[in-house]
């Protein structure tokens, strides 16, 4: 089973003060050809925000985007109405469709926000924009994989227009979870905290690891606690 490992040092990286921010593929200013995605996977950055900093209103359209906030607070508002604020653990999904405009702020005056900012393409071009959110549910907080987003909101999952499933992952210490890859599918392993060791090869924090290889990927925490994301994708 082949396997792509992408070491966090690798990624692109932006500081403008107010936002910390790395890209695990080409975004922005930072351009990399052998970098432009995976599969209909288009964007994942680390985003640190400073205490009463933020991305003012803009326009998105075409695309799906969510957050998974890791650390702080995530203030969002859009053009659709709503006016959220997320805590660590929660994800917020927009779906762009044919047009909406968004805003997304640190609240807080002390802390950092931190969180993955995700973009995957969507099935189909000028849907109806609509935003969700997923909350942790308390029973499943120790299971090793987490249903997060689906294209059938199975599992109590948000739902997204593409044939993708995003599982959060976290591993107490020396713990393991399996992922079966079926024929025709890739897997993008986004490992956001701990170590980890996947088909025996090994991850540090922010590394990820990839394949398009029919298999079982076999997940292992390094020690400390682990999380990460994992995206299943057609």
């Amino acid at each position: 089973m082949k396997t792509t490992l992408r070491k966090s040092h690798e990624r692109g990286h932006a500081d403008h003060g107010w936002l910390n921010s790395q890209h695990t593929f080409s975004f922005a200013d930072y351009y990399d050809p052998a970098h432009m995605g995976f599969r209909s996977l288009r964007v994942i950055n680390q985003d640190r925000v400073a205490p009463g900093g933020g991305f003012p209103t803009h326009p998105h359209r075409d695309m799906e985007i969510f957050s998974y906030v890791l650390e702080g607070t995530l203030a969002h508002k859009d053009s659709l109405g709503n006016g959220r604020e997320l805590k660590p653990g929660q994800v917020q999904l927009m779906s762009a469709g044919k047009g909406v405009l968004h805003s997304e702020f640190n609240p807080s005056q002390s802390e950092t926000a931190h969180f993955l900012q995700i973009w995957i393409q969507p099935e189909a071009r000028a849907l109806v924009p609509s935003y969700t959110e997923w909350h942790p549910d308390p029973a499943k907080e120790k299971e090793p994989k987490v249903l997060v987003i689906s294209h059938d909101g199975r599992e109590d999952s948000a739902t997204i227009h593409q044939d993708a499933d995003v599982y959060r992952v976290r591993l107490g210490a020396s713990d393991s979870v399996a992922h079966e890859v079926k024929a025709g599918r890739g897997v993008w392993f986004q490992l956001i905290k701990g170590e980890a060791t996947i088909n025996g090869q090994a991850l540090k924090p922010g590394d990820a690891l990839s394949t398009e290889d029919a298999g079982t990927l076999t997940i292992t925490s390094a020690g400390a606690e682990t999380e990460a994301l994992l995206f299943d994708l057609g």
